[in-house]
């Protein structure tokens, strides 16, 4: 195997007769598997719980997905244990066996790719195209991440000194925790899973409990795959009752997190604390949000910068930490581009992402319900609710697409994340005011810029603070192996997954030199 001989999963076509039947087919076997009991997986042992929580297809807050154990307080000293049992033998695992089982995962997951993308459709709420792309990213973790353990376990060059024989090691850091977020609940969870696995770690995962299925049904990709028992754990449950103490554990060796700023923060705070028996300062990789803008000169190309204003703002109802939450427009554009934007946004089909002629589907539950709407209402006296704002069917946590015009650049929902289908609408005086208020913000994750001038595209690349800057294009979209994903201050700790740096921050270096 070529370490560099990667290619991006294609994207399916659902014009095509052909998949829009193999959807339909999976979205029906997936149906005949809703309302299931789910256990622990401690060990590679199934691990019945009395007590349960459930997960609910937030199109249609009546149907159950699926009753999943809730971990205890003892579940998770039985989970590392299992892990750290696993890590004896799995860290002198050849890097290519362990590279190969990530790629047998990627098979698995093209196998059952409308299968794994119909269960997101049921328990996040994803359309089929949003489910699809999220699928295919996962596929692309496994084949990326195993080329890149093969490139990590190789030889990396040193200064030469005479008489010895000198060489680094990238070895693995123990077992840890994966905290995967809901939203992404397919690649995100893959992803920091098999690059923390393919690196010789073991792995204690928590899921979102918004999106325990999509995460059980990897658990048995990695079991179809050989992956040992306890090298990956499935430990569901609330964060109050088994993810503080994962995350406290004394045997927790590092913590993988996506999701909110809060939350981040204080995983980062307690990670920080040592336990007594704690012998390792914990390695904390923290992914958080972001309030990504799109900025727009007033020599663009119009119609394109509105197009990728209203894909960025409201794919996959705004809940990416990618998603475009402020459009800043130039004021000799302003009102041409708003046009454009409330149109577009007009367009969008709302409604059950299970209805291939659906665009946006729900948010993913009340509680976010609630919150964006709340949001709406601060935004109605900042700024002019220009359309939407409002809830949708009542079947389900639906808010429509939601555009605010003349919102001032440090209102509240111009500097606080939103991960709703709601848009802040920003006149700038000109593109250098346009810069300094996309900078404006504590989060510093995606953003865009839409001008045909060589010298603004310049100044954008310089100083437009994000970890992900897109230029004449939306800022949504990061595709493995061409766009490291991370970003600058509040947004996290800027880990590119998906680029070449992405498994260091699952190792640790060890210079070995021999006298020869």
């Amino acid at each position: 195997m070529e370490p560099y001989a990667f290619a991006n999963e294609p994207f399916t076509d659902f014009s095509k007769d052909e998949n829009r039947k193999k959807m339909q087919e999976a979205l029906s076997l997936v149906a005949s598997k809703l309302g299931r009991t789910y256990p622990l997986i401690l060990g590679g042992m199934k691990v019945e719980r009395k007590e349960t929580f459930e997960s609910r297809n937030p199109a249609k807050k009546n149907q159950v997905v699926g009753r999943f154990a809730a971990g205890a307080r003892e579940d998770v000293d039985t989970a590392l244990a299992a892990a750290w049992k696993a890590f004896e033998t799995w860290q002198y695992v050849a890097p290519a066996d362990r590279a190969s089982l990530l790629l047998r995962c990627a098979s698995i997951l093209r196998r059952r790719k409308f299968e794994m993308s119909a269960w997101m459709v049921y328990e996040v709420g994803k359309p089929w195209a949003e489910a699809d792309a999220d699928t295919a990213e996962a596929i692309d973790f496994c084949e990326f991440y195993a080329r890149e353990a093969l490139r990590l376990a190789g030889e990396h060059p040193l200064t030469r000194v005479p008489q010895e024989r000198n060489e680094l090691r990238y070895i693995p850091l123990g077992a840890g925790a994966a905290i995967p977020p809901w939203n992404f609940p397919l690649a995100i969870m893959a992803g920091m899973t098999v690059a923390a696995v393919v690196t010789g770690n073991t792995i204690v995962m928590k899921p979102s409990s918004d999106a325990p299925a999509i995460a059980y049904a990897f658990m048995e990709v990695l079991e179809e795959a050989g992956l040992p028992p306890g090298v990956v754990n499935f430990l569901s449950g609330s964060g109050g009752t088994v993810g503080d103490p994962l995350i406290d554990h004394p045997k927790t060796r590092f913590v993988a997190f996506t999701g909110s700023k809060e939350v981040g923060l204080r995983i980062n705070e307690r990670a920080a604390k040592p336990n007594p028996g704690q012998i390792w300062i914990k390695r904390v990789v923290v992914e958080m949000g972001g309030k990504d803008a799109i900025l727009v000169a007033d020599d663009a190309d119009l119609d394109e910068a509105a197009r990728g204003i209203v894909a960025s703002a409201f794919g996959y109802s705004g809940q990416k930490c990618s998603a475009c939450s402020r459009a800043i427009l130039d004021a000799k554009v302003y009102d041409a581009v708003l046009e454009k934007v409330v149109a577009g946004t007009r367009a969008i089909a709302v409604g059950d992402p299970a209805d291939p002629k659906t665009q946006m589907g729900p948010v993913i539950n009340e509680r976010a319900q609630a919150t964006i709407l709340g949001y709406v209402e601060a935004g109605k006296r900042e700024g002019r609710l220009v359309t939407g704002g409002e809830a949708g069917s009542p079947d389900g946590a639906f808010v429509q697409p939601t555009v605010i015009a003349d919102v001032p650049a440090r209102g509240k929902i111009a500097q606080e994340e939103i991960f709703g289908p709601v848009l802040a609408v920003i006149k700038a005086k000109d593109f250098e005011d346009g810069l300094r208020i996309a900078n404006d913000t504590e989060f510093g994750l995606t953003g865009a810029v839409y001008t045909r001038s060589p010298q603004r595209i310049t100044d954008a690349k310089r100083r437009f603070h994000v970890g992900n800057l897109y230029v004449n294009r939306k800022c949504t979209g990061a595709m493995v192996g061409a766009h490291p994903f991370g970003g600058f201050n509040m947004s996290g700790t800027d880990s590119k997954a998906g680029g070449h740096d992405y498994l260091l921050l699952f190792t640790q270096a060890k210079a070995i030199s021999e006298k020869v």
